[in-house]
């Protein structure tokens, strides 16, 4: 399991994607609120003037010298669910990012919000 502590390290680092194609360049961590363990990374990709954040499970996600190894290919993940550079990700667009990589989305017992940016 990747620690959180570990991955805060790996902002501005590469992300390649499980070919070793690089994707883009890791922005945050969003955690898993119910366990509070590292769930998705958010990587900018995009040309310099249309730069987006794109969401990809940690799950399986491998670390290398200066690079994130994540388990999906490429054209999957840079057509994930994606976010402007300076943008929040709204509640109701949360199951979207899970489903994407069809993933099953849970909501907490009460409603709430499933990722929180770290």
């Amino acid at each position: 399991m990747i620690q959180i502590a570990d991955i805060r390290e790996w902002r501005e680092h590469d992300v390649v994607d499980v070919d070793g194609k690089k994707i883009g360049t890791m922005e945050s961590v969003y955690v898993d609120t119910a366990s509070d363990e590292p769930s998705f990374a958010t990587v900018i990709v995009g040309l310099p003037t249309r730069r987006r954040l794109v969401f990809v499970p940690l799950g399986g996600a491998q670390v290398g010298p200066g690079y994130l190894k994540v388990a999906f290919v490429k054209s999957l993940v840079k057509n994930a669910p994606a976010i402007d550079t300076d943008g929040v990700l709204p509640a109701e667009q949360e199951p979207d990012v899970f489903a994407h990589y069809q993933l099953k989305y849970l909501p907490g017992a009460g409603g709430e919000r499933r990722l929180a940016r770290r």
